[in-house]
């Protein structure tokens, strides 16, 4: 199932990449205010899906723009979360900083993922109690043990004026207690980062199952902890997330318990 997701990733990416060679003829459209989707997004995703269900014609799929026949509390053995190109707003200004993320879900359990960055020709990897992988070597989040010194990453969705001053406060109290932010534009790479230890720790609200499943799960299985704002579990049903190493993870929890 992971190589067959890899799989799915690749061709996803040979839409992504043929399309980046040319920028003036993506099509683009405003899903609501500052929420692009491109016609590339829409290809993307049906040639991942293609190949999923190719191999797989009995699984549930829950993908971002098109395919919607199961959702993360579906009944389905297997739910395949996929968003076909996690920082679509990075591709439009060709700014190399955009991902397919592909995750499978078991009985409410996710246990594949796969991050592919097609700029870097990065592919990270994880199976659940297997360890994660990046480019099939294995990695594990940093042992930085104090906030001071993390390098950190967040996100933000267009949302109401409460929810840009809420996150500009979370920015400052953070900002001001680690090494630096950086908000890059895609969770998904954000996520692999943290795994990897290119980043200490993330955090963000209000996403989407598909921007988050298969990055928490790299994380996981690279020795970190991903939860809410306040310790739990839940995010794929909340979409607010901290991701980190167990002793940064912890801290952050601490400080961004009030915005939970």
């Amino acid at each position: 199932m992971l190589n067959t997701a890899i799989k799915a990733a690749r061709r996803g990416a040979a839409v992504i990449n043929r399309a980046s060679f040319d920028l003036d003829r993506v099509s683009v459209t405003e899903k609501q205010h500052n929420d692009f989707v491109t016609d590339v997004d829409q290809a993307a995703e049906a040639a991942i899906i293609e190949v999923l269900l190719k191999a797989y014609p009995d699984h549930a799929i829950f993908a971002e723009e098109s395919g919607v026949t199961g959702t993360v509390n579906d009944e389905s053995e297997y739910v395949w979360i996929i968003d076909p190109l996690d920082g679509t707003t990075n591709f439009m200004h060709g700014f190399p900083q955009y991902a397919i993320s592909i995750a499978l879900q078991q009985k409410g359990v996710v246990t594949q993922a796969v991050v592919y960055d097609p700029v870097h020709n990065d592919l990270f990897t994880a199976t659940k109690g297997a360890g994660a992988y990046l480019n099939e070597k294995r990695i594990r989040v940093n042992k930085l043990d104090r906030i001071s010194g993390a390098l950190l990453a967040s996100g933000y969705k267009p949302g109401s004026p409460a929810a840009i001053a809420e996150f500009a406060k979370m920015f400052t109290l953070m900002a001001e207690r680690s090494h630096g932010i950086r908000r890059a534009g895609s969770a998904a790479l954000d996520l692999a980062y943290v795994a990897c230890g290119h980043l200490d720790g993330y955090y963000e609200k209000n996403l989407k199952p598909w921007d988050i499943a298969a990055g928490a799960l790299l994380v996981t299985e690279a020795g970190g902890i991903a939860g809410e704002f306040n310790g739990e579990s839940n995010y794929m049903n909340t979409g607010h997330i901290i991701a980190g190493s167990p002793k940064i993870f912890g801290q952050m929890v601490g400080l961004l318990a009030e915005f939970a």
